[in-house]
Parts: structure tokens; sequence; C-alpha cells
């Protein structure tokens, strides 16, 4: 093997790392900017690969060898610390849940489930569904035949809302508890749908529930991360004005680590379950080193976490999640010191986006009209 090859290629891949790092700083909504917020795992484990590699070489660094090892070093670090809090080796930000037979009455059990509008296996869905039994189904990118298919599920939901849609982004609402006043919602795009409801825990306590799917920031959907980004603090701005004990679920089209994520968290005040414990990496299916976590679930101080699972594929690009949050209200003082808060930016940088995403959505919503005539 050619050692000097070697080295240079080890080179290369540690100025492709710090150069990635360093463009995901860069402050604009262009999908070519915002994507590198993605892949943080990979790009850290291939970070840490060059990071060893050019250990091997110390004997033969020069000044230039010494800076770039130095920049390499700070760019993993960076990485290591946004992925950090999503490992088991960080405090966790939600309790696990009291196993008394009291407290388990009021557990609830939500499933979200992006099925990718194309997949013809519908079945298995349903077999998952009746397998798992949740209390709450969120599906998301359903038409009208995924409708069909899944209305074999209802005597057991007899709460619904319906917004089938052929453009990926329709979405379902099933849920064996009792749903108060939903509403389906259009807050960026004309065609992107929101459901936003109340909803009545066995106990009787009724709590809020908001279902997202933001369109994402890519070559083939947006073209700026702008409409998905105000979306997200949008809601999470009226979770907290109003004092709101909620639950916000979907296909976020984002990661958790995300600057818009961490904003909404510190916005809105709600708790992220799988801080402290493990990742959820739901997408995508087929590409295991390419997987990182979409579908998400943020909830109110007031519940605890009983268990987060990825369940098996359903022949879609994301694998199916289910999280079993309860109910418990003498938790809340204690998991609001975990809670984070927002800073005068975050509030004054949510005005800004929430007014550009309006703006954008907008136009988007023009463009979308245009291209169904």
């Amino acid at each position: 093997m050619d050692l000097s090859a070697l080295y240079y290629g080890i080179q290369l891949l540690a100025g492709l790392i710090i150069f990635v790092t360093v463009w995901g700083w860069l402050p604009l909504d262009n999908w070519w900017v915002r994507g590198v917020e993605f892949p943080r795992i990979q790009i850290m484990v291939l970070g840490f690969s060059a990071w060893l590699g050019l250990l091997l070489f110390w004997a033969q660094w020069s000044l230039w060898q010494w800076l770039l090892f130095i920049a390499l070093t700070t760019s993993v670090a960076f990485q290591i610390r946004m992925i950090l809090p999503y490992t088991r080796l960080w405090k966790k930000e939600v309790q696990s849940a009291n196993n008394s037979s009291e407290a388990k009455v009021n557990q609830l059990k939500i499933m979200v489930s992006n099925v990718l509008t194309p997949n013809k296996n519908k079945q298995k869905l349903v077999d998952l569904v009746n397998q798992k039994q949740p209390d709450i189904l969120i599906t998301l990118e359903t038409d009208g035949e995924w409708q069909q298919e899944m209305s074999v599920i209802e005597s057991d939901y007899p709460y619904t809302v319906k917004v089938p849609l052929d453009n990926l982004y329709g979405m379902h609402l099933y849920s064996k508890l009792e749903l108060i006043d939903p509403e389906v919602k259009y807050l960026m795009i004309d065609d992107i749908p929101s459901i936003h409801t109340q909803l009545r825990l066995p106990s009787g306590r009724v709590i809020w529930l908001y279902c997202l799917h933001p369109m994402p920031p890519s070559p083939t959907e947006a073209d700026k991360s702008t409409t998905r980004d105000a979306e997200l603090l949008m809601v999470g701005q009226h979770i907290k004005k109003n004092k709101q004990t909620a639950i916000l679920a979907g296909d976020l089209n984002d990661v958790a680590w995300s600057k818009t994520t961490r904003r909404f968290q510190r916005i809105s005040g709600l708790l992220d379950p799988r801080i402290g414990r493990h990742f959820i990496n739901t997408f995508h299916v087929k590409y295991p080193f390419l997987r990182w976590a979409l579908d998400h679930i943020f909830h109110s101080a007031c519940f605890t976490v009983v268990d987060i699972e990825r369940l098996p594929s359903i022949g879609s690009d994301h694998f199916p999640v289910l999280t079993t949050l309860q109910y418990q209200p003498e938790e809340t003082a204690k998991q609001e010191e975990n809670a984070p808060t927002p800073e005068a930016e975050d509030i004054r940088e949510t005005e800004n986006k929430i007014k550009a995403g309006k703006e954008e959505g907008r136009k988007v919503s023009k463009e979308h009209a245009e291209e169904a005539k």
C-alpha cells in the first residue's frame, strides 16, 4: 500500500469534515446549507476516523498538519456535542414513568408512521396497529387509497381526522380517546396540512395534540427550510403563549439537534424524551449508515416516559415509532427544571422566522397552484 497516498486521502477527508462543519454554521436557510445538519452522526464517525488516521502519521506533521489536526479536533468535538445529549451519557430530560398500577391508568401510546404514499404494503401497518394497539395513530403521506385500506381499524378508533392528499402530505389521525374540536390548518402552505385538537386522557384531563408534517429543505422539495422552521416555531410559540399542556408529534423533516428544533424547544418549553436515552433514527429504512431521526414527539413537563420503540419496517422509507407516555402531574415542577428556556435572541428570531415563513409560504403556495393547473 502506498502510505503517502493514504496519508493524502486522510488529509482530504479531514479537510472535508472541517469544511462541512463550518458550512453548517452559515446563517442561511438554503437546503444546501441546512442539509448538513442531518448527518451529524455520520460526519462524527468519518471525522473521528480521519482524526485517528492523522495520529498514525504524527511524526510527519508540519505546521500545516498541526493546524489541520487542531481544526479537525474542534470540528469533531462540535459534532459530538450536538449528538451526545441523545445518548445515555447525558442527563435525562424526561424521567422514567412510575410503574404503579394507579399511574398506569394515565398511560398514552402514540404511534407515528410516515407510510410513503406509493407503498403497497398497507396490510403491514394494519397488522402492526392491531398488534401494538396504540391509543393514538398518526399517519403521514396517506392518500385516499390508504384511507380506504385503513378503514378496517376504525371500529377500534372511533375518533378520526382525515386529510387524504396525493401530494405526499396527506395526514390521518386515529384515536381511541375523545378528540375535542379537532381542526385541520394550513399554517404556511395551502396544500400542506397540520392537525390541531384537544384530547381527553383516561383521567379526564384535557390536553392539546399537534400533528405536523412540514415540507423539508431539499433539491426536490423546498429550496429553503424557511416554511418548515416557521411552522414548527409558530406552533411552539402558540403553546407557550397559551400555557397549554401539549404533545407535538409527526415527521418534522428535521433532526432533533438542528438549530430550529432546539429553538422550538426553548420557545415552547416542551421536552424531548430521547435526551439522555438513545437515538430513534427513522429514515432511511434502506440505508443503515445514512439514517437520522425525522419522526419526533415532544411533550409538556407533566408527562414521563414509559418506552420509546422504533417498530419494524412496513415497506416505507420511514420506520414507525411508538412512544408511551404517562401523565404524572406531580412530576411537573421537577421536570420543568430541565425544560430549555428562551433567550431574547430566540424570541426575536422566532418572530422574524414566522414572518419570513409566511412570505415564503405564499410564494410556494402560488407555485403549487400553478403546477396543479
